[in-house]
């Protein structure tokens, strides 16, 4: 069986293959997998970005709600100097 070359259809290394190769690396050389977790879970956010999707819609929900309250907590919006 051949594995991937890690080069995508531009000719360039993929973005999350180091990290894939760290996980692949640390499944050869361990009896127990859950030592991996972590890598896994890197890869997978590298692959996927739900941890910070989710982080940017938490942001987005807290602004809104400031701004609902009248509160600006990136500052005035207003475009003014003063």
């Amino acid at each position: 069986e051949k594995m991937a070359s890690g080069f995508g259809i531009t000719g360039h290394q993929g973005r999350c293959y180091p990290i894939w190769m760290d996980f692949y690396g640390c499944m050869m050389e361990t009896d127990k997998p859950s030592k991996c977790a972590e890598l896994r879970e890197d890869y997978f956010e590298c692959l996927h970005h739900r941890k910070e999707i989710a982080r940017y819609n938490q942001i987005g929900k807290e602004l809104a709600k400031q701004e609902k309250l009248g509160n600006s907590p990136l500052g005035t919006t207003d475009g003014g100097g003063t």
